[in-house]
């Protein structure tokens, strides 16, 4: 991974300056610490911090067509480069360089914006082509690698983070309440949502042109489930087991391509240990790396499961302690990162397992990120099943379901947020003047939801589509993965999201996802020859971080004067009558969230005083 950045003015009146594209670069050094590369072109000029992983002495950027007239800006990885490479050369293509992302420039000169289809990889692109004068931004199908943008006095700034594009001189910073509805409503912000008024996240498998002045965006793939009457026919069994097997192994070894180290994450559950175990057989001659985050002697820490898959791979295994202080301390720098406020405190946690990662010289992650979304791993994939088998609903049950109809454009569909409930915490949270202008910036009246995506399918794939697009590629796999890592110049890549697993997982049969009540049985079936049988027996297991019970208990200077009512009045977003009220409830003898499944409002609170503080934002008032 590595970190892009640049600016067009579309009315053609400026050229670009290389002091401006310094100052973004600058910002995104922690992205590509290795070295930095430029171009800049009539009104056009573009910048790239570099992370070297293939090709360590001939990657740099930016790369170019073999006459010069295609500049190519790649942050990321393309997995399936071999082969593409080898049917370029086929037509008269040349290479000037090993790097897996030359072969973007080429792919563009054979099938123009079409070459999109063709990637299997994780990568946001900055492709320029000099003779018809045509810049394209793009992004990955599943959201892998973040592209900002926004358009300031004519001038369409973009970069890989936000705090890039603030370094531009044309750049305003505001509050977009949206985008802090969505913190409050969701796991994060939604593309093309950010905190950021004027900033836009380009969206998962979306890609930008920008032809004489006139930016489009167009979407070019998205997670199409087949509707009920499309399904194919049903195979057996095996056909699915050993086709997803043979498809995870296949990428495990894309991902395994690198000229430094790679590891491995082990959270202790299924899905981690199972990428873990395919690793270390797609390696047996190399001692592997794995890394694991333990919160001490906390109920629900994990390191016994961490520990035993550790043991049944030989791995190098690796920990880090993470404590309340630790959190506390993080927190500062987890929000800088994510450019947002936080709705739980695990991307500190995150933030010190790859700093962890960084020093014992790994700069390749490989994670199990994706599965649950994928295979029913979630705990609302049975809630779901539960509601089918109980008739007998209440009047609560039905104003939600409404509620929920009127998001989503469906009357059977339960999502995980409990809309009404969260309506009402929110109107009592926010401030009067936040209150009085909720109408503008309501989260759910512009939720970026294809609803035809929904229609007709399996209530199973309504809701792996909505974890897709509300949960996996703004929050698990952007600012808690990508952001999180690349914090620390460590690049993380998912193998459950390889584009070909993703498009047979679109096939297997629901009852093989989720058997009964048993979550993921189909990696379960995988796992039995791979696993031990404590890891694949085990339910899936709700883990967290410390949260604000905790950290107010710990009663730690910090944490008491973000939610400080001076601090609260004076920033105007929130009531402090509000935050008061919950501080006492939650420093009450005994009290307790029963957390993740009980909404933490303070955190977003807290965390949201820190954005506001690390980006110089301005108050409500």
């Amino acid at each position: 991974m590595c970190g892009i950045a640049g600016y067009l003015d579309l009315r053609g009146e400026r050229p670009p300056e290389r002091q401006i594209l310094l100052q973004m670069t600058d910002a995104l050094r922690h992205r590509g610490p290795d070295s930095a590369g430029f171009f800049e072109d009539h009104h056009l000029g573009m910048g790239f911090r570099r992370l070297s992983i293939i090709d360590l002495d001939g990657g740099d950027q930016p790369l170019f067509n073999e006459d010069g007239n295609i500049v190519l800006l790649c942050n990321g990885e393309i997995y399936n480069y071999r082969e593409l490479r080898a049917d370029l050369a086929s037509r008269g293509h040349r290479f000037r360089t090993q790097s897996d992302v030359e072969v973007i420039a080429h792919l563009y000169e054979e099938y123009g914006q079409e070459f999109l289809t063709r990637l299997n990889g994780q990568f946001a692109i900055a492709l320029y082509d000099r003779k018809q004068r045509r810049l394209l931004l793009a992004r990955d199908q599943f959201g892998i690698c973040p592209v900002f943008y926004g358009i300031f006095s004519g001038v369409l700034i973009f970069a890989s983070e936000i705090k890039a594009i603030l370094r531009h001189p044309l750049a305003r910073r505001e509050v977009n309440l949206t985008g802090l509805d969505q913190v409050l409503t969701f796991p994060g912000p939604v593309s093309p949502t950010t905190l950021f008024k004027g900033v836009d996240s380009l969206p998962n498998g979306h890609y930008i042109s920008v032809a004489n002045g006139h930016p489009q965006v167009v979407e070019y793939w998205d997670l199409h489930y087949p509707e009920l009457s499309e399904m194919q026919p049903r195979q057996p069994d095996g056909y699915y087991i050993e086709g997803l097997q043979d498809l995870l192994r296949s990428s495990v070894q894309y991902r395994l391509q690198a000229d430094v180290p790679v590891g491995f994450y082990l959270s202790g559950g299924l899905d981690s240990s199972l990428i873990g175990a395919l690793a270390s057989r797609a390696t047996p001659e190399a001692r592997t790396n794995s890394f694991s985050i333990v919160f001490g002697d906390r109920a629900m820490c994990e390191s016994k499961y961490q520990r035993l898959m550790a043991r049944a791979l030989g791995s190098d295994h690796h920990e880090v302690q993470i404590d309340v202080e630790q959190v506390v301390n993080g927190l500062p720098l987890a929000v800088y990162h994510s450019e947002a406020p936080l709705k739980e405190t695990y991307n500190a946690a995150s933030l010190a397992l790859s700093r962890l990662v960084r020093d014992r010289g790994v700069k390749v992650i490989l994670t199990g990120e994706g599965a649950d979304e994928l295979f029913a791993g979630y705990i609302g994939y049975r809630f779901d099943r539960f509601r089918s088998d109980v008739e007998e609903e209440s009047v609560d049950d039905l104003i939600e379901a409404d509620l929920q109809a009127r998001v989503f454009g469906q009357p059977a569909l339960f999502y995980d947020t409990h809309f009404a409930a969260n309506r009402e915490l929110k109107a009592e949270l926010y401030s009067r003047e936040m209150n009085d202008r909720f109408p503008e910036f309501e989260s759910l009246e512009s939720l970026p939801i294809a609803r035809s995506r929904l229609a007709g399918r399996h209530p199973l794939h309504q809701r792996s589509y909505l974890d897709f697009k509300l949960k996996l590629a703004d929050h698990l796999i952007s600012d808690h993965g990508d952001r999180m890592s690349m914090a620390n110049s460590v690049e993380g890549r998912y193998p459950f999201l390889d584009i070909r697993v993703v498009e047979f997982a679109k096939q297997i049969p629901a009852d093989l996802k989720l058997n009964g009540y048993t979550e993921k049985f189909i990696l379960k079936k995988i796992g039995k020859d791979l696993l031990p049988g404590e890891i694949v027996e085990r339910e899936k297991f709700a883990w967290y971080a410390p949260g604000m019970v905790e950290l107010l208990n710990a009663r730690n200077e910090r944490i008491w004067d973000l939610l400080s009512r001076e601090r609260i009045g004076r920033e105007g977003y929130f009531n402090p009558d509000a935050v008061d009220r919950l501080k006492s409830r939650y420093t009450e003898t005994g009290f307790s969230l029963n957390l993740p499944y009980e909404p933490d409002p303070l955190i977003t609170v807290a965390t949201f005083g820190l954005f506001l503080e690390a980006f110089s934002m301005p108050s409500l008032s």
